[in-house]
């Protein structure tokens, strides 16, 4: 069976950046990176979104929650690591291939943190998503929610949101 070529996280993000930097301003406000993690499918905004790497080293805190997995340095800065999964209260995924950390982006404020995704799904266009009600209890960062013409349910996330909610932040125990 032959394997399929591997590209590198580096010219995947080179390409997708010249991809985007072509189209317009409104393309790009309805582009959200698809997500999985916690068996789920989630959306993010390109404009939250840092970066998304391959998993670093990550050096474990002492008295901290399980799902927080502790600190990467990454290019010389230190960044906190949470299990997205873990965090929602899902069985953490064992790690694999296409693990990432997706690092939060400078809009979403101060906070030098990521979280663990199991996959990355790669560019949806939410016209091609229909908005249903958000699930009954949702936390305060859940935005809207889509489903696509599969019938799969997508989550928004505002990670802005997320990265000032008490309960992200208080990792200790």
């Amino acid at each position: 069976m032959a394997r399929a070529p591997r590209i590198d996280l580096r010219t995947f993000q080179q390409e997708l950046a010249s991809r985007l930097a072509t189209k317009t301003a409104a393309q790009v406000e309805s582009s959200r990176l698809g997500l999985s993690s916690g068996g789920e499918r989630w959306l993010v905004r390109l404009a939250d979104a840092g970066e998304v790497i391959t998993m670093p080293p990550i050096v474990k805190v002492p008295m901290t929650r399980e799902w927080f997995l502790g600190v990467a340095n990454i290019r010389g800065n230190l960044f906190s690591v949470v299990d997205f999964a873990g965090f929602m209260g899902h069985a953490t995924a064992a790690a694999s291939a296409a693990t990432r950390l997706l690092l939060f982006g400078p809009r979403v404020g101060e906070l030098n943190a990521g979280i663990v995704v199991s996959r990355v799904l790669g560019l949806r266009n939410l016209a091609d998503l229909a908005p249903v009600p958000p699930p009954t209890g949702a936390a305060p960062w859940y935005a809207q929610r889509w489903m696509d013409g599969d019938g799969n349910a997508w989550q928004e996330m505002d990670l802005a949101r997320l990265a000032r909610t008490p309960a992200f932040l208080q990792v200790g125990v």
